[in-house]
C-alpha cells in the first residue's frame, strides 16, 4: 500500500516501513505524527484519489531525528565589474519513518 501525502507544502509517495527525509517538524524526537492531508491511496487493486484530499485517510510516522542537510553554496558574479558575493545554507531537515496508512 502507498499514498501521496502533503507535508508542510512538499508532496512524497510513501509506503509502510520507510524512511523519508521531510522539511522540520515541531514534533520532538520519538513522538507519534500523523497526517490527515492525503491526495492519494493505493494499494494492487485500486486506487482512491481524492478532491482535494481523501476523506477519512491518515498516515501515521514516527521521528526519528532532526538533522542539517549539506551546506548548499550560492554564488553570484557579474562579468567584468568586480561583482562577487558567495552566500550558503543548510536546510533543516527531519527523518521520520512511516508506521501505518489507514
Amino acid at each position: 500500500m502507498y499514498a501521496v501525502v502533503d507535508i508542510l507544502g512538499q508532496q512524497l509517495k510513501v509506503s509502510e516501513n520507510t524512511k523519508y527525509y521531510v522539511p522540520k517538524l515541531k514534533e520532538e524526537v520519538n513522538a507519534e505524527v500523523s497526517f490527515d492531508s492525503v491526495l492519494l491511496l493505493g494499494d494492487d487493486k485500486s486506487t482512491k484519489v481524492g478532491t482535494p484530499f481523501v476523506k477519512g485517510a491518515k498516515v501515521i510516522a514516527k521521528v526519528l531525528e532532526h538533522i542539517k542537510d549539506d551546506k548548499v553554496i550560492v554564488f553570484k558574479k557579474k562579468r567584468r565589474t568586480g561583482y562577487q558575493k558567495s552566500n550558503g545554507h543548510r536546510q533543516q531537515l527531519t527523518r521520520i519513518e512511516i508506521t501505518k496508512i489507514g
